[in-house]
């Protein structure tokens, strides 16, 4: 039986997936409704940002799956790289 993640990887080639990786920062604000998250995580120089309905724990430390895409995020008249995540669980 596939699994969910394998599922949503193989609909939409642009998804990636990382397994088990440390949380180094985890920052939420509130943007009207919402809350953004962002995250750095062990490794990778590029921000992983969602949004939540609700506040959330704060991960930092924290082993986690994700599935995100590339996107980029424009700031100041400045193009920047960042990650979109589609899925996010602790591992």
């Amino acid at each position: 039986m596939k699994s969910e993640v394998d599922k949503l990887l193989k609909k939409n080639a642009q998804l990636n997936q990382l397994d088990a990786v440390k949380v180094t920062s985890h920052v939420q604000r509130e943007s009207g409704e919402w809350y953004i998250n962002t995250l750095m995580l062990e490794g990778y120089e590029v921000p992983f940002k969602y949004k939540r309905a609700k506040k959330y724990r704060n991960l930092k430390g924290t082993p986690v799956n994700l599935t995100f895409y590339r996107d980029t995020e424009d700031v100041a008249g400045m193009e920047f790289e960042i990650m979109k995540v589609v899925r996010i669980r602790k591992s």
